[in-house]
């Protein structure tokens, strides 16, 4: 038999220790370090991708193009870069009930459809529980194969009978090897499944999907060292008040990063929304103060969405700063400037910034839109609702360029939008549209002159 010991591992990040402690010295997380019993198998049982390969040089590698899996569902191809590459391993995540499973199950029925077989193996539902979701999303396919299993051994020897194209694996934090004492969902099994997994991708040319949990703060459950394995991770956003869903793109090797998905969440599952601009601001207000509409990149596709600020008097020494959707450090970056460039006093002035509708924006380009928001709520002066601003704010209050100003103007001229203002040095280098107004600015003073008519 193998001879088994014990280390103190952390949830978090996945730190060994022989002994217990308090704080774990790689992610500085409390009380993360629990007890696992591993053996010595791994010395003997790995199993390589491929161990006839001989080192080649590049030059003389034969390069063909890789034949992708169609989805037929445009949001996710877009995401994934163009579909499922053979021999992939995905990794999707989110929070509890926010509708992986209903994803990858309509997923799976669209490719079905197209005479591929999938295999859909899952820990945490029985056969009848999947086939009453399916029936609710009308999903009927011979070629869709189901399995109630836990155990990894007699996953891969269904898989390796079966032979299928895609196999989806939900969860990965239920699935667990025979051979590590470890209890399922343990640092130990995530890992060593998440790696058997991986080399039984490689090695047949099967496109695997594991459904991860996710902890509190919106991260995959288990160390960090999972994101790194996979090829392809994907996380699934969204709040349970609102109807739509994101999926989001954070690492792809076959394809372009933050790449984002739009998806409405209706009785028969979830439908593609084709134009996710007018989604966000569907329910914009016209002629209120303290809203800016800004053009942002996600990937290589340009959204329009609202960002709403409030401010309001405080009778506190220090103000409050909030901050949903937007990095909340940026935010207090961009009043320290409006008030030493621009002489707003907004010292004793709580603030709150918001993007409409749940999304989250992390680019710079944005900058401008929230300055103007906080500007217009904080002189209760409403903006032009036909206004898109679009720029980067520099400690000087300059408005620095950014890239992609075709694709975002475009959009905003699709929108019905009548005037753009952007950063002076953007205009240069492209054929501006004729049937949209644009304005270069240099610094914030001159954004604010126009945005708001010349009474700041």
């Amino acid at each position: 038999m193998a001879r088994v010991k014990s280390s103190f591992v952390c949830q978090e990040c996945g730190y060994e220790s022989p002994k217990w402690l308090g704080k774990c010295p790689s992610c500085q997380s409390w009380n993360s370090m629990v007890e696992e019993m591993k053996n010595d198998y791994s010395k003997t049982n790995h199993l390589s991708i491929s161990s006839s390969n001989k080192p080649q040089p590049i030059s003389r590698i034969n390069m063909e193009e890789e034949l992708r899996i169609n989805t037929n569902i445009h949001e996710l191809n877009r995401v994934l870069g163009g579909g499922i590459v053979p021999g992939s391993l995905i990794l999707v995540g989110g929070d509890p009930g926010i509708g992986k499973s209903t994803l990858l199950l309509q997923t799976s029925q669209s490719i079905a459809k197209q005479g591929h077989s999938i295999l859909y193996v899952s820990g945490e539902e029985s056969v009848k529980q999947i086939k009453l979701r399916s029936t609710r999303l009308n999903i009927h396919s011979d070629q869709l194969y189901v399995i109630t299993e836990n155990q990894l051994e007699q996953i891969e020897s269904v898989i390796l009978e079966l032979k299928p194209e895609v196999v989806i694996i939900d969860s990965i934090q239920t699935i667990y090897h025979s051979q590590i004492a470890s209890a399922p969902g343990s640092v130990a099994q995530v890992r060593e499944s998440t790696a058997h997994l991986m080399r039984l991708a490689k090695s047949n040319g099967i496109a695997i999907f594991i459904v991860g949990h996710v902890t509190k703060q919106g991260e995959i459950a288990g160390p960090r060292l999972l994101e790194h394995m996979v090829d392809t991770v994907l996380y699934f956003e969204g709040e349970r008040h609102h109807t739509y869903r994101v999926l989001r793109s954070v690492k792809n090797r076959f394809g372009s990063t933050n790449e984002i998905g739009i998806f409405e969440m209706k009785e028969n599952g979830l439908v593609e929304v084709e134009n996710p601009s007018e989604l966000f601001l569907s329910q914009r207000p016209i002629g209120i103060a303290g809203s800016a509409v800004v053009s942002s990149m996600e990937g290589t596709r340009p959204v329009l969405v609202e960002i709403q600020a409030l401010l309001s008097s405080t009778s506190f020494v220090t103000p409050r700063r909030m901050a949903t959707g937007v990095d909340q450090q940026r935010v207090a970056l961009i009043m320290a400037v409006l008030e030493k460039r621009i002489g707003m006093f907004l010292q004793n002035q709580d603030a709150y910034v918001n993007v409409a509708g749940g999304v989250k924006l992390a680019e710079p380009a944005i900058d401008l839109a929230i300055a103007i928001s906080i500007a217009s709520s904080f002189r209760d002066q409403a903006t032009n609702p036909y206004d898109v601003f679009i720029g980067e704010i520099g400690l000087t209050g300059e408005v620095r360029g950014v890239s992609r100003i075709e694709q975002r103007v475009k959009e905003a001229k699709k929108l019905g939008f009548k005037r753009v203002i952007i950063p002076a040095k953007n205009l240069k280098g492209w054929n501006l549209p004729a049937e949209i107004e644009i304005i270069g600015v240099n610094t914030v003073a001159e954004a604010l002159e126009i945005a708001l008519g010349g009474n700041m």
